[in-house]
């Protein structure tokens, strides 16, 4: 039992699972409410968000092993000692190549995209990881990228160009300022290992205190943006509609409440907030999922 949870916390399947909803979303969202995608495509991107996420996190820990034992990092499982390094190198070599292989399976539209997120990944885990000022907009990125898989995934079948609803690129907006202030707050967290290994991040140019501020900002940003798919009709499914209004609020009640905090407290309990966030996080995917949900099933 010990092992398979620290095969968990290795991979982080719970971020996989949440990559794998935000396709699942982009694909409702790309069909507008007309079904469900085909069940085949619904396992392939399934199954490659889970196998490149797992992958990159288990090369991330590796690379990371000794900046992580510096931050006391006993949340990683390579710093406890439950798994060892070349564990989680096998991991990588075994996952990687199999996410790639199931995106050539959905079709041209995902494999390219797929292909330039792993690659990039590879490059994050090797080189950028010391250069966060970058690195931060990468991981957004990763957190943005799923909904236009998602949309790629059920219309992008006649090469790599394909047309995707206003309503995806607004998610993905969201999901990369929303992911810019919690990677800028994991920055802050990780400030005094960082500055050992010589990692260039925000905190090391501008201070705690204004990365705090600036991680907040991001925030509010992210909260300002979620109001647009209620109030303009060009999003559609979302617009003028209540249940989406209500699962966002709360989203957005739980960044601003963050927001405060980093913004007027000196010491914030970021390690906290970074978990709080995620979770704030999940149910913004709620609001997206669940007014399509209703229109499928009910008819509106």
């Amino acid at each position: 039992m010990k092992k398979i949870k620290a095969v968990w916390e290795l991979l982080r399947l719970e971020h996989g699972v949440m990559i794998a909803i935000a396709i699942f979303i982009g694909s409702l969202i790309a069909l507008k409410g007309e079904g469900f995608p085909a069940f085949d495509k619904f396992i392939l991107t399934f199954f490659t968000a889970l196998f490149l996420e797992a992958s990159t996190f288990a090369l991330n820990d590796y690379y990371d092993l000794e900046i992580d034992k510096k931050n006391k990092r006993t949340d990683r499982p390579l710093v406890r000692g439950d798994l060892s390094p070349k564990s989680a190198l096998y991991l990588f070599f075994i996952l990687f190549p199999l996410g790639i292989i199931f995106s050539f399976f959905v079709n041209i539209a995902c494999f390219t995209i797929a292909l330039i997120t792993a690659v990039l990944a590879i490059i994050y885990d090797a080189k950028m990881k010391k250069i966060k000022l970058l690195g931060n907009f990468y991981i957004a990125y990763v957190m943005a990228i799923p909904f236009i898989f998602g949309g790629a995934a059920v219309l992008g079948n006649h090469g790599i160009s394909f047309e995707i609803d206003p309503a995806i690129y607004i998610i993905a907006l969201i999901a990369f300022f929303a992911g810019s202030g919690r990677e800028i707050m994991k920055d802050v967290m990780d400030f005094k290992g960082d500055i050992k290994k010589g990692v260039k991040s925000f905190p090391k140019y501008i201070g705690t205190r204004r990365s705090n501020i600036l991680a907040g900002l991001f925030f509010i940003v992210a909260i300002v943006l979620s109001f647009f798919p209620f109030i303009m009709r060009q999003y559609q499914i979302y617009y003028l509609n209540y249940s989406y209004l209500f699962l966002v609020f709360i989203t957005d009640i739980m960044l601003l409440s963050t927001t405060f905090h980093l913004i007027f407290k000196k010491k914030p309990n970021l390690k906290v907030y970074r978990s709080f966030t995620l979770f704030a996080i999940f149910i913004g995917l709620l609001a997206f999922l669940i007014p399509i949900l209703i229109l499928i099933l009910f008819g509106g």
